[in-house]
């Protein structure tokens, strides 16, 4: 079973791309006992499993840390705080939700995205899509000078307020699941393989920046210099606005694995052997043939002399907004067909990709 209360504390934890710290350190005390870690100077953690024999193929095991959210552009004479947004949104669904501005000293001071009214929006404002520049950030202060001694200014990074919980059908419901339920499922993996004989030494990649381009994972994939790779990811579900016949990406369903997106073709023939092992062992999985989108596979089949990759990624509703829904048992699919994975590969398999 997968432990909620570590993914609480994952998802939780404030962390948009480049301002990673509190789920580095919330990943460091989930998985002390797991081996020994690194880090480099773009927050990126690495995990080297205490099993390693240092002679066997590595198998990078990659998950992004950082969350969407926004940064302070600057603060208005009244207080009220002009901001950019950190990863993709859709605007209209920022107005009027809650969010941490994060101060100096590492307190959170809880704010609203504020807009104008409907009763003084023209007709042609009404019809229109909200436009970015008209939002800003309310934290109750009177002045600039009130702002700036709270320990805010220009660079603050502002967080989506949210915490998880559980809908009354047993569905999580909470922020960052895109990747935080990755990062969870990594920790997962590692800990049901504690002490087993493997074939191959396991590196985790908790990689920083990803939604931002990619960029932790292109140092992580040069510095971890695998043989072949897992990308973990949460991806944008799709069974709220799709006809049943084109849907690949449903919540409760199990984790999708892609055969393509705008960053990578994924290996066919490791493709072929993570499907494989899921029908044998009746783990459900979903394909996905995706046109747009990448995760940090994109970066890593590229790297040295290119990567096997593959991605197990868990269904998220709602991604890139404050509230995300997923699924508990789509996680625990993806860990048991990332244990099967590594379970059953070898240099020879490998070589085989």
């Amino acid at each position: 079973m997968s432990n909620i209360h570590r993914i609480k504390r994952l998802c939780d934890a404030n962390g948009i791309s480049g301002f990673e710290d509190d789920v580095v350190a919330a990943i460091r005390g989930e998985a002390s006992s797991l081996g020994r870690f690194e880090e480099d100077s773009l927050r990126n953690l690495y995990l080297y499993r205490a099993e390693n024999t240092g002679n066997k193929p590595i198998v990078h095991l990659d998950a992004h840390t950082d969350e969407v959210g926004f940064m302070v552009r600057v603060i208005r004479d009244d207080g009220m705080l002009e901001f950019m947004p950190i990863g993709g949104w859709v605007t209209n669904n920022i107005p009027a939700q809650l969010v941490r501005v994060i101060a100096k000293d590492g307190s959170a001071i809880v704010g609203v995205v504020g807009s104008k009214p409907p009763h003084y929006t023209s007709d042609a404002e009404r019809k229109s899509a909200v436009e970015f520049s008209s939002l800003y950030i309310d934290v109750g202060a009177k002045s600039a000078n009130e702002v700036r001694s709270w320990g805010i200014g220009p660079a603050s990074p502002v967080i989506p307020e949210a915490q998880l919980t559980t809908m009354h059908s047993g569905l999580l419901l909470g922020k960052a699941f895109d990747c935080r339920l990755g990062c969870a499922a990594i920790i997962d993996v590692m800990e049901d393989l504690k002490g087993r004989e493997l074939n191959v030494d396991l590196v985790a990649g908790f990689a920083s920046q990803e939604e931002v381009g990619l960029r932790g994972a292109g140092v992580s994939a040069n510095k971890i210099k695998a043989d072949v790779a897992i990308c973990f990811e949460g991806t944008p579900a799709d069974d709220t606005f799709l006809p049943s016949y084109q849907q690949q990406t449903r919540v409760g369903a199990g984790p999708m694995l892609r055969h393509i997106d705008r960053t990578m073709i994924t290996n066919p023939r490791f493709q072929r052997f993570c499907l494989d092992l899921a029908a044998e062992h009746d783990i459900p999985v979903q394909e996905g043939v995706r046109e747009g989108g990448g995760t940090n596979a994109g970066a890593i089949h590229l790297a040295r002399l290119g990567i096997p990759t593959v991605v197990l990624a868990v269904p998220v509703r709602y991604a890139h907004t404050h509230w995300g829904v997923s699924s508990i048992e789509d996680v625990e699919a993806t860990v048991a067909l990332a244990r099967l994975i590594i379970e059953n590969l070898d240099r020879s398999t490998i070589e085989a990709f």
